[in-house]
């Protein structure tokens, strides 16, 4: 191309104001750190239609928290109520003050409905926490060859700590701590879990068989199961007669488990849990996202009503549906479901939040495998109505180093109560259980008898829907991997 005399000018002047922008170019500060990225401006006007998706959002994600503050401050009343003293609520659910742990002394009883899903294998414990208050010194006695475990929840319910059996937690004194505990740890405490959240929940679960010798014979092991504030540790080892727990009245629930996250309530009880709750890493664009919501909504009545309408939505669209077993975890083969990251689930907030929908605190994987349906061989929904079985091939019973059992749930996904008293079947039933000539074993779901030689195998079913649930404690790696899969639930035609 060819420049004239009449160009140049234009030409050296343009050439000067590029050397002069590049001169001046200087770098934009990149963000390093979360507080370096801004958040939503303040004062943006905001669609109802934008409300209802962030609100949707920040109810799926917020619902298992909520849920665990709202157990802690049902434990807290109810014992506030009676004299401030662990117990029974309602002669089922043991329950202890802030701080402190209660246990029971045989299985948990059938008509139970503060958590769903329970197993009838092991003695179970209960006990929430405010740790940013006080330390908590728990105990553990020497359990032999039984198995046990104690898990150790943050309010996300991410379990915290590997104390039990499957690690060869010695006998001793622990201590659990909170995020910002910085004190000295007292002479004989054996090791230090911290939890990532002011808020902690213990449930200690210790392995008895069903039988009446081994509820007498663990019991002298359950009186040493104690948590407790760290002001009362003095270094010796305290027992606790839990037989002698008292009853505090509890009204009749409604037949399934408390609704502990209400929606029309979330409104006032998120935030306050936001403040307890700090952000996992990766998680502070996520609470400024959703707090700027709540911020607009506390001046604007329009855009509070807009939230609480998201939150109706959500727990009758998404929060209900999580309730079948299809919507937690992934396919285990032969039409049975499971998480693959129970009790760790860091931003996996939609199996998170089906877990606390369907079935509260899971162990880890490595602690317990969960393994459940809703549906037969031929995709039918389970019922009562009909007669099924489950048959192990011989020696393709759950690979374990603890313990199996094989649980019927109604459709609350709590005990069906029978005649037989007997809800699940497994490692605690070898006294009984009849096998197959061939070595295999079967077992057998319905409202009626399979026959008077097939009913040691039988878990009676209601006159209803229910659904099955596998649970594989200190499983082998086979199970792990999915390479074991459990057998179809066939029929019986």
């Amino acid at each position: 191309m060819k420049i004239t005399r009449t160009q140049l000018p234009l030409a050296a002047a343009l050439a000067c104001a590029l050397a002069f922008t590049t001169a001046q170019a200087q770098q934009v500060p990149l963000p390093k750190t979360p507080a370096d990225v801004p958040g939503p401006a303040a004062g943006t006007l905001m669609t109802k239609e934008y409300v209802h998706m962030v609100g949707r959002m920040a109810y799926v994600w917020g619902y298992p928290m909520v849920n665990s503050h709202n157990r802690r401050a049902g434990f807290a009343y109810v014992t506030s109520q009676n004299g401030n003293v662990a117990g029974l609520n309602g002669g089922m659910v043991p329950m202890a003050p802030i701080g402190q742990t209660g246990m029971l002394t045989d299985y948990v009883k059938p008509e139970q409905t503060f958590v769903t899903c329970p197993n009838q294998d092991v003695v179970y414990g209960a006990g929430y926490f405010a740790l940013d208050k006080d330390p908590v010194v728990f105990q553990v006695p020497d359990f032999g060859n039984r198995f046990w475990v104690y898990a150790l929840y943050d309010a996300r319910t991410d379990e915290i700590a590997e104390i039990g059996k499957p690690y060869g937690t010695k006998p001793g004194f622990y201590m659990m701590v909170g995020p910002n505990w910085n004190g000295q740890t007292p002479a004989g405490i054996t090791a230090v879990v911290r939890s990532s959240t002011e808020l902690g929940f213990a449930i200690p679960r210790i392995f008895k068989e069903d039988t009446a010798e081994d509820t007498k014979a663990v019991q002298p092991l359950i009186n040493q199961v104690m948590f407790y504030p760290l002001s009362q540790y003095d270094g010796k080892m305290k027992n606790t007669d839990w037989s002698k727990l008292p009853n505090f009245p509890a009204p009749a629930g409604p037949g399934g488990e408390t609704k502990w996250v209400v929606p029309e309530k979330f409104y006032d009880q998120l935030p306050g849990v936001m403040k307890l709750v700090a952000p996992l890493p990766g998680e502070e664009a996520l609470y400024a996202w959703i707090r700027s919501v709540f911020e607009a909504a506390e001046k604007d009545p329009a855009t509070k009503q807009a939230l609480v309408e998201a939150f109706v939505a959500a727990d009758k669209e998404i929060i209900d549906p999580m309730f079948q077993w299809k919507y937690n975890g992934r396919s285990a083969g032969n039409g049975w479901y499971s998480p693959v990251n129970n009790a760790q689930w860091g931003t996996d907030y939609l199996n998170r939040t089906a877990t606390a929908k369907s079935n509260m605190y899971d162990n880890k994987p490595d602690e317990t495998k969960y393994i459940y349906r809703d549906y037969d061989s031929e995709g039918q929904q389970l019922h009562g109505q009909n007669n099924y079985t489950v048959t192990f091939a011989k020696g393709q019973e759950p690979p374990v180093n603890g313990f199996w059992s094989l649980t019927l749930y109604n459709d609350k996904h709590v005990f069906h109560a029978n005649t037989l008293k007997r809800y699940s079947l497994g490692t605690k039933s070898k006294s009984f259980l009849k096998y197959n000539p061939d070595g295999s074993l079967t077992l057998y779901f319905g409202a009626k008898s399979p026959g008077n030689d097939k009913e040691s195998n039988w878990v009676p079913a209601p006159d209803g829907t229910f659904s099955l649930y596998i649970r594989v404690y200190w499983a082998e790696q086979s199970v792990l991997d999915g390479t074991w899969m459990p057998p179809q639930v066939l029929m019986v035609k």
